[in-house]
């Protein structure tokens, strides 16, 4: 049994959790199954064919003519001729290890990066991942802060999804004590490497995921919450239970979405 919160913060009723939050965790699984998702995102690169093959440079390789390389302290490379620029007179071109040459072993475009799972270790993946939500040592192992927190899963009335207003969402997380996971997600450090000059500079921290049956406002209400997300209990995956394949993300459920996920795992 897990108590069932009202929109003001005060238990309202009891009700029987579905057996797939009674499931073992299988970790192995969890990080399988996020890999393959995360592979299927994952885009084709390589340089250009051309890299490096763009330019005039030749071998001078016949013997006894006026700019053979034959008989001097010269790599043989393929290389410039010409007259008119001094500066690029005999500069090595072409070969990997000469400036402005092609890449040596480059990523190859047509490499398959796709990963295969089957559909029912992917299934059982989430299932696995649906039970870590329950468990409060998975959920404090991912840093997040549910010390005044009594019981997992966080069960809260259908009334939660009408929210349209941050205001009111921070109210009610407050009123469950789930104020410092506010403040903790509000940190975020500069990363470190060149990442910083890549369009991600900084590193946030993963907040509350809010699974719900259907969004009559509350995406609008939590899109303003630093690291939080809604999902609709139909379209639960492991990526968004599981962030980099870790299980025990802090998970608030409407009553309709315990209900629901009951039914669409209640066979495995």
């Amino acid at each position: 049994m897990v108590s069932v919160f009202g929109i003001d913060g005060r238990e309202i009723e009891k009700i029987e959790l579905p057996k797939v939050f009674n499931q073992p965790v299988r970790e192995d699984l969890i990080l399988r199954a996020f890999l393959a998702i995360q592979s299927h995102k994952r885009q084709p690169y390589g340089p250009n064919e051309l890299s490096g093959m763009r330019t005039s440079a030749h071998y001078h390789g016949k013997r006894r003519s006026r700019y053979t390389m034959m008989n001097r302290e010269i790599a043989r490379h393929q290389r410039l001729h010409s007259k008119t620029v001094p500066f690029l007179f005999w500069q090595a071109r072409v070969a990997p290890q000469t400036k402005g040459g092609r890449p040596g072993h480059p990523p190859k475009p047509e490499k398959d990066w796709y990963q295969k799972i089957n559909k029912k270790e992917r299934i059982k993946a989430i299932i696995s991942a649906i039970a870590a939500t329950s468990l409060k040592e998975f959920v404090k192992a991912r840093g997040h802060n549910v010390d005044e927190i009594k019981e997992l899963p966080i069960v809260v009335d259908d009334k939660l999804e009408e929210i349209k207003k941050t205001k009111e969402i921070v109210e009610f997380l407050e009123k469950i004590g789930l104020k410092k996971e506010l403040e903790r997600v509000k940190k975020k450090k500069v990363r470190a490497g060149k990442g910083k000059m890549r369009g991600r500079k900084y590193k946030k921290k993963v907040g509350i995921l809010f699974v719900v049956n259907e969004d009559r406002g509350i995406g609008k209400a939590v899109r303003n919450l630093p690291g939080c997300e809604v999902v609709l209990a139909k379209d639960l995956s492991v990526e968004q239970l599981a962030p980099g394949g870790k299980p025990g993300r802090l998970t608030i459920f409407t009553k309709s979405a315990i209900l629901k996920l009951g039914e669409k795992y209640g066979s495995f």
